[in-house]
């Protein structure tokens, strides 16, 4: 005892320090563990996260020629200039050639059609990789005869067997194999339209290739040398952008898809900091009922002659330890938990996700532990510092606070400063970083005002008629070491994002439900040439069939905007013009009638263009103009399949994009296109599935050309991804609504010592056991229920202004599972307060005569 208080007198002794943390801990180290294990599940998520970016990262290096399958991919979505042959067909050591367009086929046994993307292939692409199929020898072996790959998907929808037939055009394909993946394909995108491989030298025959048809072209190349193909893009990278081509290699594949990925993690990242910060508020919660607890221990060591700064250390030392602890704990956890998110995720991504351990992920999810502890821990122990030796003689356990108190309000900037630091860290951006914080900063306070506001109203209106057991649960709420603030909070911001999540989801669907019922249009036909424009619509109305809209379409390209073509724009570094504008396929139609999704802004529609000379007034949809800074008057000359059209922009329309109908960027008058090369759109709506099928069969047998969009399928498909992608933000989402369970069940324990003696003074008193586990019950249930409906209020809330002012529609939830919601959370915080208190109520009423030390 006397080398202790020889060491402790010096100014500051680390080794006494840590010494005392030590001893001091030895009878609190499980309740110590309680503080940081509501960080445990944040720093799992984030280590799994950031986890699965180092594994991600390392899986695109090893995998990135695989994603394009070749050294150089040369890219058209309109027939190439045949002067441009020459030069591609010189290009590589090895060559292949595909070419891409959407198609109804038709399953011969099943009698079924399907839109699909037909990619008719020349050569041995893919280079790297391999057209994954079964059987395995089916992935070569379809280029050699009239055979073809059809997608896995499409086998199971169609319960197609290899060996059975579809067509395509004129032309009928036995199956060779059943396609079970492709370079560069992920599942999600190839959900709307599958693929189907065939040989390109069959394309022709099935009659597809008409003129004003939409098929993109591609090129690919391996070079026996791949440090070759830097050079040679250099060298022809000015003649295919005169020629409108486009060009993909590894290293762009690479950034592309690294890219899109890292918009995922940063998401998921940030999903997983939310469930960190909801732990943080149990840390400091938790932190706060220990040192009131430990007052009398500190006041004593106070008159032993320690000084403020070392027992404020000590606690410091002891918090940030058990900090390192717990972060270690949840890293274990979040590397386990990273094995499961290669499968969560496979979907989304076109690669093979290894599930490595990530030692760099490990140590930054530790650091980030240790940091959070001794940031959400120094609020509640600055009042360490103003422990007086007096305590030990004065009944009051509460000790002083002071907003007053610079350290602290230095305190509150630090975490601020740590939030908006990490996020900037996630999204590179200081003003996104910002916003999070502000916004994450709101919420809190919100919830924390209705929580200080329910401690106010049940003061002042105490409910003093009521009977004795619901005034003692009400009275809880706001006495000594209750719980309402902590548990309002976490709960509340829990329930706040997983029923905001819900509720995003379900307006994506209703938003595109609605336009399928009613007598909205919920079928689309596409690619009907002029010659088969009246015969199919003949068609449709002997299938009783409504025509809701039929229109022609006509592609085109931008040429030059106020007499300045793209070589111009990209040499002049002061125009305004954007140089998308030029890169850019239109497909617009002619009419002199607006309709019913279009407002005219500026200007007004022009009447039929009488004579060959005459201004060609356009009208342009007004955010795309904005984009490409257009104005009213501006001259804009139009390649219109290689003749020259030169407009002046006459309106402006306001267009509402969300309507499924066919909406356009520019419209041109009557008088000129109509002898250009077009196709023709017809929209209906079919009365049900099993019409939609026989007229689907009828036009796909008659007029193989046309590709037909069911909106059934299509929202069928979006349900599916949004599910999918629900399931992943839900998945990383659920850490927030378990942590702030986690700091219920650690508020609860760390008070059970004083519940223990609140519930031995009412048995003394004459209470049982069954007043008292109704009283706690009681008092969970308003906590549980105030916190759930709070988070799902403001839920609403946010929903409603995201459905009326960014997507545009009406909002109107389905309640059901915002009940279910409701009903879980309350009854998990009644059913987790009940069985933490048990020990509680369990105690003999003797020990209301014992002190705890």
């Amino acid at each position: 005892m006397d080398r202790d208080r020889f060491i402790y007198k010096k100014k500051l002794n680390f080794r006494w320090l840590l010494l005392m943390a030590w001893r001091d801990s030895r009878r609190n180290r499980s309740r110590l563990f309680l503080f940081v294990s509501s960080i445990i599940l944040g720093i799992a998520a984030l280590v799994a996260t950031f986890s699965l970016g180092d594994n991600v990262r390392k899986d695109i290096d090893k995998q990135a020629q695989t994603l394009v399958g070749a050294d150089l991919v040369v890219e058209s979505n309109k027939p190439v200039n045949p002067k441009m042959r020459p030069m591609l067909d010189s290009l590589g050591d090895q060559r292949s050639e595909e070419r891409t367009f959407a198609s109804m086929i038709y399953f011969s046994k099943s009698g079924g059609t399907r839109l699909v993307q037909v990619r008719a292939l020349q050569g041995d692409f893919p280079y790297y990789g391999a057209l994954e199929t079964t059987p395995v020898a089916a992935g070569k072996g379809f280029r050699l005869a009239q055979q073809a790959l059809v997608d896995k998907t499409l086998m199971l929808q169609f319960n197609a067997q290899v060996g059975d037939s579809i067509q395509i055009g004129e032309v009928t394909f036995a199956i060779a194999g059943v396609l079970n993946k492709a370079p560069g394909r992920t599942g999600l995108s190839t959900t709307v339209a599958p693929p189907v491989y065939i040989p390109l030298k069959y394309l022709d025959q099935t009659g597809l290739v008409q003129k004003g048809s939409r098929i993109g072209v591609n090129f690919y190349y391996k070079f026996n040398e791949s440090s070759q193909v830097a050079e040679v893009i250099k060298d022809i990278e000015p003649r295919l952008e005169k020629a409108g081509l486009d060009f993909d290699t590894v290293e762009d594949r690479k950034r592309n898809t690294g890219r899109s990925f890292e918009d995922v993690n940063e998401f998921l990242t940030l999903i997983s900091f939310i469930a960190l910060l909801l732990g943080c508020i149990g840390v400091a919660s938790a932190i706060h009922i220990y040192i009131r607890e430990k007052i009398s221990s500190i006041a004593i060591l106070r008159c032993l002659g320690v000084n403020s700064v070392q027992a404020f250390l000590i606690y410091l030392i002891q918090i940030v330890g058990i900090g390192t602890i717990g972060a270690i704990f949840g890293a274990i956890l979040g590397t386990l938990i990273q094995q499961v998110l290669p499968s969560v995720l496979k979907d989304f991504l076109p690669i093979e996700i290894t599930a490595g351990i990530s030692w760099p992920s490990i140590g930054k999810g530790i650091a980030l532990g240790a940091i959070i502890a001794a940031l959400f821990g120094l609020l509640p122990l600055l009042s360490v510092r103003k422990v007086s030796p007096l305590y030990t003689l004065r009944l009051s356990l509460e000790p002083a606070r002071s907003f007053r108190d610079p350290f602290r309000w230095l305190v509150y900037l630090l975490i601020l400063t740590f939030v908006v630091v990490f996020t900037w860290w996630q999204v590179h951006s200081w003003i996104q970083a910002i916003i999070f914080t502000v916004s994450i900063l709101l919420a809190f306070l919100v919830l924390a005002g209705i929580a200080r506001l329910l401690m106010f109203l049940v003061r002042r209106f105490f409910p003093s008629s009521w009977s004795y057991l619901w005034r003692q649960g009400f009275a809880n709420l706001y006495r000594p070491n209750n719980q309402t603030l902590t548990l309002i909070t976490t709960i509340g911001l829990g329930a706040l994002f997983i029923s905001t999540l819900y509720f995003i989801q379900t307006i994506l669907i209703n938003r595109v439900s609605l336009t399928g019922s009613g007598s909205q249009p919920n079928m689309v036909l596409f690619d009907i040439q002029s010659s088969q424009k009246d015969s199919v619509a003949l068609l449709a109305k002997n299938f009783q069939l409504p025509i809701l809209q039929q229109v022609p379409i006509v592609t085109m390209r931008i040429e030059a905007i106020n007499g300045k073509t793209a070589a111009d724009v990209k040499k002049d570094t002061n125009s305004k013009i954007s140089e998308r504008a030029f890169e850019w396929e239109f497909r617009v139609t002619y009419r002199d009638s607006l309709t019913d999704s279009e407002k005219l802004t500026a200007g007004k529609l022009s009447p039929r263009v009488k004579y060959p000379g005459d201004i060609v007034p356009i009208s342009m949809e007004e955010q795309y103009a904005q984009r490409i800074n257009v104005k009213m008057g501006d001259s804009i000359l139009f390649n219109v399949q290689g003749a020259l059209v030169p407009t002046v922009v006459g309106s402006m329309r306001k267009v509402d994009w969300q309507r499924v109908q066919t909406n356009f960027r520019v419209v041109f008058p009557p008088g000129v296109l109509e002898p250009a090369p077009q196709f023709h759109v017809l929209i209906t709506r079919v009365p049900s599935p099993e019409v939609s099928a026989r007229f689907q069969q009828t036009v796909v047998r008659n007029y193989p050309n046309i590709s037909i969009i069911d909106l059934h399928l299509i929202l069928k498909v979006l349900d599916d991804v949004l599910s999918q992608i629900g399931f992943v933000i839900r998945f990383m989402a659920g850490f927030s609504i378990i942590t702030g369970l986690i700091v219920l069940i650690a508020s609860v324990l760390i008070s059970k010592y004083q519940r223990m003696q609140e519930s031995v003074l009412l048995r003394t008193l004459g209470g049982s056991r069954r007043q008292i586990l109704i009283i706690t019950a009681l008092e969970y249930f308003f906590l549980g229920a105030l916190a759930a409906a709070t988070g799902i209020l403001l839920s609403l809330v946010g929903s409603w202004a995201l459905a009326r002012y960014s997507f545009k529609t009406s909002f109107s939830p389905d309640w059901w599972p915002v009940a279910i919601l409701f009903i879980a959370i309350s009854l998990l915080t009644i059913l987790i307060g009940i069985f933490n208190s048990r020990s509680v109520v369990n105690r003999p009423p003797l020990e209301v005569l014992r002190r705890e030390v």
